[in-house]
C-alpha cells in the first residue's frame, strides 16, 4: 500500500494499492480496506475473521485535476461469526461510503454546498458526474437534518412574493375556471439570523394565522414584534393569533406612498392641463425622477429646476403641494431617527395632517387617511426603528432561488431550497436587536 497516495486521496478508511490508466487515458485508483472496523458485522457488531468472497465497486467520487479519476475499491465480503445473527455475511463500508452508497460523502457534501449556493440542481449534477436524482435526495437528506421546526425570534417579519405566473384551474367540484393565486407568504426571522422560518400559500389573513398557530403556544409567546407592509390582511392576522405583539409598519412603502401620490396627481395634472399624457418635451415629464427624489438628495440646481418646472406647468399648483405633502411625510418618519420624541412626532404629524387638510387634493387626503389608518403602526416604527428590509432582503434570495432553479415543479424543495439558501453560514443578520425593549 502506497501511504503518500493514500494521503493525498484523502478518504479515511481506504489505501491506495495501485494507480494506474484505463485504455481511454483515465486515471484508475486500486484501493483496499484499512479500516479495521469494516470487519465487523453491521448488524450485532462482531468481528469476523472469516472471508467469504472478493467484491470490485466503482463509487463515484470527487474530481482531482483536469483529467478524470475513477475509484476502484477491492473489498471482501466477511461471514458473520454470530450464530444468533440474522444476517449471514456483509460487505465492507466505511463512514465515507456506506454499504449500498455509490456515491463518497464528500462529493454528496459539495453537492449540496453547491445547491446551497444557489447553482442548479442539474447543472451541479453534470459538473459531478451524478445524476439529478442523486443531487437531489442529498439536498432532501441535508434540509431534513438541518432545517426542522423554526425557532422563535422575537422580531418575525411578514411579507409576499409571487411564486409563479397566475393560471387558470378547473374547480374539481364546481367545474368553475379561477384564476390561482401564486403568492406566498413568507416568514422571516429579523433578530436571530434563521433567515426564513417558513411559507405558506397564498397571502390571506387565513394563511398567515394558520401558520402562526401551527407554531406552539411558547414559539408565539416568544415574538415581540411583527413587521410588515401597510397590508390589511397580515396586521388582522396577527391581531388575531399574535394579539400581544406590537405590529410594526415598514416605513419604507410608506415613503413610497408618497411618492404614489405624486405620481397620481402629475399625471392627473397633465392630463387635464393638456388633453394627454405626458411627453419628452413637458418638462414636468422630464422632471419626474426628480419629484421623486428625497429633498436632501437634490443639488440647488435640481431643486429650482423641479420646482420651477412645477409652477410653470401646473397653475393649479397641485402637483407642488403633493410634493411637499410627500416630503412632510417623510419629514414625520424621519423623526424616529433622532430618537422618536413625542414633541417631535406630534409637531411633525400636525404639519403633515394640516397639509393634507389645507390642500383639498383627493389624493393627499387618501394619503392623509392611510396614515391615519396605520398610525399606531406607524408610531411604533418611529420608537422602535424596527424595518421590514431584512424580509425585503431575504425576497431577493428567494427571486434568486428561482431563477438559479429555473423554476420548480415540487413546492417542498422550492421552500428547502429557500430556507437553506437563506440561512447558509455566510449570511448575516439583518435586523439588530438593539431596538428591543430591556
Amino acid at each position: 500500500m502506497d501511504h503518500g497516495s493514500s494521503l493525498l486521496l484523502g478518504l479515511a478508511g481506504l489505501g491506495v494499492e495501485d494507480v494506474e490508466r484505463d485504455r481511454d487515458g483515465a486515471r484508475v485508483v486500486h484501493v483496499i480496506t484499512v479500516d479495521e472496523q469494516a470487519a465487523a458485522c453491521p448488524s450485532c457488531g462482531v468481528f469476523s475473521r472469516s472471508v467469504k468472497g472478493n467484491v470490485t465497486t466503482a463509487p463515484k467520487d470527487l474530481p482531482y485535476g483536469e483529467e478524470p479519476l475513477a475509484i476502484r475499491w477491492h473489498k471482501r465480503r466477511w461471514r458473520c461469526a454470530e450464530r444468533r445473527c440474522d444476517r449471514l455475511s456483509f460487505t465492507e463500508s466505511i463512514g465515507e461510503v456506506p454499504a449500498g452508497r455509490r456515491t463518497t460523502g464528500r462529493l454528496l457534501r459539495s453537492c449540496v454546498d453547491a445547491v446551497v449556493e444557489n447553482r442548479c440542481v442539474d447543472e451541479v449534477a453534470r459538473a459531478h458526474g451524478v445524476s439529478w436524482p442523486t443531487v437531489q435526495r442529498a439536498v432532501d437528506d441535508h434540509a431534513r437534518a438541518n432545517l426542522g421546526e423554526p425557532g422563535p425570534t422575537p422580531v418575525l417579519g411578514i411579507d409576499e412574493t409571487r411564486f409563479g405566473a397566475p393560471r387558470w384551474a378547473q374547480d374539481p367540484l364546481t367545474e368553475k375556471w379561477r384564476l390561482t393565486d401564486p403568492w406566498e407568504t413568507g416568514f422571516v426571522d429579523l433578530a436571530t439570523g434563521q433567515g426564513v422560518l417558513g411559507q405558506v400559500t397564498g397571502r390571506t389573513s387565513a394563511a398567515v394565522i394558520a401558520w402562526l398557530l401551527a407554531r406552539d403556544q411558547a414559539w408565539r409567546d416568544a415574538v415581540l414584534f411583527v413587521a410588515i407592509d401597510p397590508a390589511a390582511p397580515y396586521r388582522a392576522a396577527v391581531r388575531t393569533a399574535l394579539p400581544h405583539a406590537v405590529i410594526v409598519v415598514d416605513h419604507f412603502h410608506l415613503v413610497r406612498l408618497g411618492n404614489q401620490v405624486v405620481t397620481a396627481v402629475r399625471q392627473r395634472v397633465t392630463q387635464h392641463n393638456l388633453g394627454r399624457r405626458g411627453r419628452k418635451s413637458d418638462p414636468v415629464w422630464t422632471n419626474r425622477r426628480l419629484l421623486l427624489r428625497a429633498r436632501e438628495r437634490l443639488s440647488t440646481r435640481a431643486f429650482a429646476r423641479m420646482w420651477n418646472g412645477c409652477i410653470d406647468t401646473d397653475p393649479t399648483g397641485e402637483l407642488l403641494a403633493a410634493w411637499i405633502g410627500k416630503e412632510l411625510l417623510r419629514e414625520l418618519l424621519a423623526t424616529a431617527r433622532r430618537g422618536g420624541h413625542r414633541h417631535e412626532i406630534s409637531t411633525a404629524l400636525y404639519r403633515f395632517y394640516h397639509w393634507c387638510a389645507a390642500a383639498e387634493i383627493p389624493e393627499l387626503t387618501t394619503l392623509a387617511e392611510t396614515v391615519e389608518a396605520w398610525w399606531p403602526e406607524i408610531l411604533a416604527f418611529l420608537h422602535t426603528k424596527i424595518t421590514n428590509a431584512g424580509t425585503e432582503g431575504t425576497n431577493r434570495l428567494t427571486k434568486q432561488v428561482k431563477r438559479g432553479a429555473c423554476g420548480f415543479r415540487n413546492k417542498q424543495h422550492y421552500r428547502d431550497r429557500v430556507r437553506l439558501h437563506s440561512a447558509r453560514p455566510t449570511r448575516r443578520t439583518s435586523a439588530s436587536t438593539r431596538h428591543l425593549p430591556g
